[in-house]
C-alpha cells in the first residue's frame, strides 16, 4: 500500500523554443479528501472573468486522472490566447500528467484519489506571434508539467541542496535589474 499523499508542491521551467513557448507550471498534488481536494473544488466553483479554470483534457470530453485543474497565471483577455491556453497547453498538461503516472512519479493505484492544481503561465506574446509553433509549445508544456510533478513527488530541490547553494544562485530577473535591463 502506498503512503497517503496529503499535499506536495513543485515547479519547473522548461524553455529552449521560440519566444513565447516556455513553460513554467507550478503544481500542488494531494488527496481529494484533503486540502488539495477542497482547493480544487473551491477553485472549480469560483470562476473569475479572465481567469477561467478548466480540467486538463485529452479531448473535449476525455479528462485525465488524477483530475487536474488548469489555472491561468495571466489574465486572459483575447480569444486567440484562450484558444491556445485551452487547446494546445491544456492538452500538453493532460499528457504531462499521464507521463508522470507512466513514469511512476504518481502512483497509478492512487490516480482516482488524487487531485492536481496546475498554475499555468503562457506568455501573452503568443497572441501576436503569427507563426506560433504549436508542436514546440505543446512539447515544452508537456515536459514542464511532468517535471513539476516529478519535483513535487520527490521533494526536489531538497532543503540540504537549497542551503548549500543559496548564495550561489541569483534570480534571473534580479540580475537583469542589477544590469539595468529591466
Amino acid at each position: 500500500m502506498t503512503d497517503r499523499i496529503i499535499l506536495r508542491a513543485g515547479e519547473a521551467l522548461v524553455a529552449g523554443g521560440p519566444p513565447g513557448t516556455a513553460a513554467e507550471p507550478e503544481v500542488v498534488i494531494g488527496a481529494l479528501d484533503g486540502p488539495v481536494g477542497t482547493a480544487l473544488a473551491t477553485l472549480t466553483g469560483s470562476q473569475v472573468a479572465g481567469h477561467t479554470k478548466v480540467f486538463a483534457l485529452l479531448n473535449t470530453d476525455i479528462m485525465v486522472r488524477p483530475v487536474t485543474l488548469c489555472v491561468s497565471k495571466v489574465t486572459v483577455e483575447d480569444n486567440r490566447y484562450t484558444s491556445i491556453l485551452m487547446g494546445t497547453v491544456q492538452f500538453a498538461i493532460a499528457n504531462g500528467v499521464l507521463d508522470a503516472v507512466r513514469a511512476g512519479y504518481i502512483p497509478k493505484e492512487q490516480a482516482n484519489d488524487l487531485g492536481i492544481i496546475c498554475s499555468v503561465w503562457l506568455a501573452p506574446s503568443v497572441v501576436t506571434e503569427p507563426n506560433l509553433d504549436h508542436k514546440i509549445l505543446f512539447d515544452l508544456h508537456r515536459r514542464g508539467t511532468t517535471e513539476a510533478i516529478r519535483k513535487a513527488m520527490t521533494g526536489e530541490p531538497s532543503i540540504d541542496w537549497l542551503l548549500e547553494n543559496q548564495d550561489k544562485i541569483i534570480h534571473k530577473y534580479y540580475q537583469m535589474g542589477l544590469d539595468g535591463k529591466i
